[in-house]
């Protein structure tokens, strides 16, 4: 109940939010444009709200797992709803085709869905173009989605989110309705009102099409975003293992989220986490022979560490080279590393790119690409980097989240080591530098891309120009010149750079395509060269770490997708 009241607040306030007002032309004409039947002028407002809401309620839940599924490019959703939007608007200004476009909803009830099903169509339109408006509130849905983890708490937090956002579009389609009955010119041409609206339904398409409608949300001060971004950490807490989960779970789940649990309170020692879960959903296996699978019934007998990493993120790849440390010192006593690689953005999706970004991290322990998140949901897990310890018996003994504290792991797996195989003679503990970041003022990970954006200095977050301020708080971000905002990253235009004022000792920008970024910090200015797949890059090295700003200059083409710090 909590996550539905949290979707239906954070969806009143998207359905007043700037994101709306490019599309309320058209639900206020939709809404009063029904011809002569009184019946059907009554019913029309609810069936383009209902359309809207349940196709939106759809494709941001379920449109992840099917465009996955398809192997469909992200914005094909989009496309669909703005082709839709097109034969609608021709729909009503040629109504012959706007019979046509009727007759697949045929076969619905009368009473469902009425004689003029064009306003039904039109909300299902509307929910599919809809969808980016979903904002920070549905963080947690988009995880789901690409993790394949749906479960009722989402379920409900989607449901709630949609129906809010109807609650103030069906008031604005009531409101159309009430002035074409008020104004006598309407009753004497409705024909042409209908055209009219078939004309706006078009100029939305082509709006959206372009990303004309970008500078209504651009220029207009998004006055709901610091309430929408309250209610997503609600939703975000409320999904997470422990406060409702999205999916999943068994009969260890209880064993194995409480040591999940302790790890997140700071670890302890060997303990009873369950069984381990088989390896599940692989797509590929990378450094195993002929590039066969493992199971973990095959590893019953040895020591397993299964690590779960992303190769563009920073805390991997500062965590990584103690796991390769004990592949390879303990690999003859009786260790196995399994690093199982579970993208957090698209282009970790593609196995070449995984496979390039082991060799230049030194990985030569397997590596399972785990990109259906099969694995990942088996853990129930939830971070990158985490570890899971495994002892001989096929017994989860240890979870490691995040960074640090590699002695006190190491000292485990040579106690399960020791365990498995009595007077086992090890080598000296490995000495690799700690790197993990100790200061707790440093600026958290941020990201660009509008599904996760956090910390943007700025009137709106949409495609077009962009004008930085004189000044930037800490923690902040602001952009300046032409950029293209994209789901997970942003693209860079003409005159395209990002001002970013951080505490750190060093920053990272995840970067791909091919050009240069000209970084300004301190007085300074370098040019560093970027090509091929996404990767992170240091943009900024401060020693020690402080208050600072730095200024990048991106060549256009090029994709940024977030800043991290160490």
């Amino acid at each position: 109940m909590t996550l539905v009241l949290i979707g239906l607040v954070g969806g009143i306030i998207t359905g007043l939010s700037p994101c709306v007002l490019p599309v309320l032309p058209v639900v206020l004409l939709g809404g009063g444009s029904a011809g002569q039947d009184a019946e059907l002028a009554r019913r029309r407002p609810y069936l383009v709200v209902g359309g809207l809401t349940l196709s939106f309620a759809l494709f941001t839940l379920f449109g992840t797992l099917l465009l996955g599924s398809l192997h469909l490019p992200a914005d094909a959703i989009r496309w669909l709803g703005l082709s839709l939007l097109v034969l609608v608007g021709l729909g009503l200004l040629v109504p012959a085709l706007g019979h046509l476009v009727e007759r697949p909803f045929y076969r619905f009830p009368q009473r469902g869905v009425g004689a003029d099903r064009n306003g039904f169509i039109l909300g299902i339109a509307l929910g599919a173009v809809f969808v980016p408006c979903a904002g920070p509130v549905l963080a947690a849905i988009t995880v789901a989605g690409a993790s394949g983890r749906i479960g009722w708490p989402t379920i409900g937090l989607t449901l709630g989110f949609a129906v809010g956002t109807a609650i103030p579009l069906l008031a604005f389609a009531l409101a159309g309705r009430g002035m074409s009955r008020r104004i006598g010119a309407y009753r004497r041409h409705q024909r042409a009102f209908r055209a009219v609206s078939g004309a706006a339904v078009i100029a939305l398409a082509v709006a959206l099409t372009f990303n004309l409608s970008d500078i209504v949300q651009r220029d207009i001060p998004n006055y709901t975003q610091s309430l929408a971004n309250s209610l997503e950490k609600g939703a975000a807490s409320a999904v997470a293992p422990g406060g409702g989960g999205a999916g999943g779970g068994g009969p260890n789940a209880a064993a194995l989220a409480a040591c999940q649990q302790a790890a997140l309170s700071g670890g302890s020692g060997l303990e009873q986490c369950g069984p381990a879960p088989a390896f599940s959903g692989i797509q590929q296996w990378l450094n195993t022979a002929d590039g066969k699978p493992l199971t973990m019934a095959a590893l019953r007998g040895k020591v397993v560490l299964v690590d779960f990493w992303a190769y563009s993120c920073i805390n991997c790849q500062r965590e990584l080279p103690h796991a390769q440390a004990w592949a390879r010192d303990y690999a003859s006593a009786g260790l196995e590393v399994v690093g199982v690689h579970t993208p957090e953005y698209a282009f970790e999706h593609v196995p070449s790119n995984v496979a390039a970004g082991a060799r230049r991290l030194g990985l030569t322990f397997p590596v399972a690409l785990d990109n259906a998140f099969g694995t990942w949901n088996a853990y129930e897990n939830q971070s990158w980097p985490a570890a899971y310890l495994i002892d001989a018996t096929g017994q989860i003994r240890h979870v490691s989240i995040g960074e640090g504290d590699y002695p006190g792991e190491e000292r485990l797996i040579r106690q399960l080591l020791t365990a498995a195989h009595p007077g086992i003679a090890l080598p000296s503990a490995t000495d690799i530098p700690d790197t993990t970041p100790s200061d707790p003022a440093q600026t958290p990970e941020t990201y660009l891309g509008a599904e996760r954006q956090q910390g943007f200095d700025g009137p709106s977050y949409a495609t077009g120009q962009f004008t930085a301020p004189a000044s930037l708080p800490l923690n902040s971000f602001a952009l300046a010149g032409a950029w293209t905002i994209g789901q997970e990253s942003i693209t860079a235009g003409n005159g395209a750079v990002i001002t970013l004022a951080f505490h750190a000792a060093n920053v990272y920008l995840d970067v791909g395509g091919a050009g240069t970024l000209t970084v300004s910090t301190g007085g300074a200015t370098k040019v560093i060269r970027v090509s091929g797949a996404p990767d992170i890059y240091t943009v900024a090295a401060e020693q020690p770490a402080r208050d600072a700003v730095v200024a990048i200059r991106l060549s256009p083409g090029l994709a940024a997708y977030s800043f991290t710090f160490g």
